[in-house]
């Protein structure tokens, strides 16, 4: 189909479908109150995405300490399930935003996923945390994780990037304060303990923060619950296979740096604690800066900076090099341009496709992650185990860095089709 016969049947389907409220009747943007959302959305973001983020240090733990006997695949399903299973529920997630209270699916999120670690730490076999520690605490978080994803585009129009660079921050610094904590809960109070606590810590903020998860605009309900439109648009195919590729690559540097440190290095593993802990902190200046960089030259003109920067940083450094110095470079540059590819995407989906329908289009997203999810970690662990003995790292660096070209050419594709002008905004 041609691209611009798509795009002006998804804007015509789109209006037909979407009643929306004269701008004069709907709260305004850049506010205090846009603001507040920022914080909850933040804070969502920080005890969802934040706690999938420190499960490298978790998978360290479980194959050195508590299960050695099991496979470094297995376990890493269970970060894995956390993920997939957020991303999975998310697309139901996205399309109950435009229906139902988001205060109360972000209070439903709290619960289920601060419950699921509760459960978790009464579990010691990896199969019984697969189900708690993993599937229900990615249903949970999934609704934590939407909620917080997209309402903030909603609130903003001369700031939006650079708002949900903020809101996405949070799980930077979810990962980077609990990265440490874990750690520290693991030591002295044991895992069990601190899976209690992390669950605690969740109900008890995400759950009275709630309150402020409001939505600016709903669409009507419709007999489509997806807007099936965006299937026939090539710049969302395009979209979503970056997305599919880049989570694809995302997640094995978080789960497989840390134990990279401890078994080729040579380094203990609160090292490998700290290296979790520099690709989140870089992780949130990116998130931020990469917004605030997005509202001036464009959106997706930084995506795909950020995304070829990635590549270059775990194929040109740590693929290479078997020493400290490049292998801590890779870490901050793949923390650094990884945020800003995790807060640009909605960004360039709300720039691209409207904000109205965010939510479910961001759910459609979703089954992209939630893909690229089940085929990064789990085969990366199959590869360490058969190729490389569980000591070699090499093949499964390639295979995180192929992941990430793809997902570079997906993003520049879709740049040279809405604009041969390269750097239009």
């Amino acid at each position: 189909m041609d691209m611009h016969q798509s795009s002006v049947d998804l804007t015509s389907e789109a209006k037909s479908e979407i009643s929306p409220l004269p701008e004069a009747v709907l709260p305004p943007t850049d506010t205090a109150t846009a603001w507040l959302v920022v914080l909850a959305s933040f804070l969502n973001l920080m005890l969802s995405i934040g706690v999938t983020t420190t499960y490298g240090v978790f998978l360290q733990y479980y194959k050195l300490e508590e299960f050695p006997d099991a496979s470094t695949s297995f376990l890493s399903w269970i970060g894995t399930l956390q993920t997939a299973s957020m991303c999975f529920f998310g697309i139901g997630a996205g399309v109950l935003c435009e229906h139902i209270d988001t205060r109360l699916l972000s209070l439903c999120g709290a619960l289920i996923s601060g419950l699921a670690l509760i459960i978790a730490s009464f579990c010691n076999s990896p199969w019984k945390l697969l189900l708690t520690q993993g599937l229900m605490f990615g249903a949970g978080g999934s609704l934590l994780y939407i909620t917080g994803l997209t309402l903030p585009p909603q609130w903003f129009t001369k700031y939006r990037a650079l708002a949900t660079g903020i809101a996405i921050a949070g799980s930077g610094i979810g990962g980077l304060w609990l990265s440490f904590a874990t750690r520290a809960m693991m030591t002295s109070i044991g895992r069990q303990w601190g899976l209690r606590i992390t669950g605690l810590i969740i109900i008890g903020i995400c759950g009275p923060t709630s309150w402020l998860m409001r939505m600016r605009f709903r669409a009507v309900r419709n007999e489509r619950v997806i807007e099936l439109a965006f299937l026939r648009d090539c710049r969302f195919a395009l979209l979503f296979f970056a997305a599919l590729f880049g989570a694809c690559g995302f997640y094995i540097p978080f789960y497989f740096m840390p134990s990279y440190s401890a078994i080729v290095l040579g380094k203990s593993n609160s090292w490998g604690t700290s290296i979790s802990s520099i690709m989140n902190g870089t992780s949130i200046f990116g998130r931020v800066a990469m917004g605030l960089v997005g509202d001036r030259v464009g959106s997706l003109n930084t995506l795909c900076t950020m995304t070829l920067l990635s590549c270059l940083g775990i194929l040109v450094l740590w693929l290479p090099f078997t020493s400290v110095g490049p292998f801590v470079a890779a870490a901050v540059i793949f923390g650094l341009c990884s945020g800003g590819i995790v807060s640009l995407i909605p960004v360039v989906t709300a720039n691209i496709f409207g904000v109205k329908r965010l939510p479910s289009t961001i759910g459609l997203l979703m089954l992209a992650y939630t893909f690229g999810d089940l085929i990064s970690s789990p085969p990366a662990g199959a590869i360490l185990d058969k190729y490389g003995h569980g000591t070699s790292f090499t093949s499964l660096i390639i295979y995180n860095g192929v992941f990430l070209a793809l997902s570079t050419i997906c993003d520049i594709l879709l740049r040279i089709i809405l604009s041969r002008k390269l750097w239009e905004k």
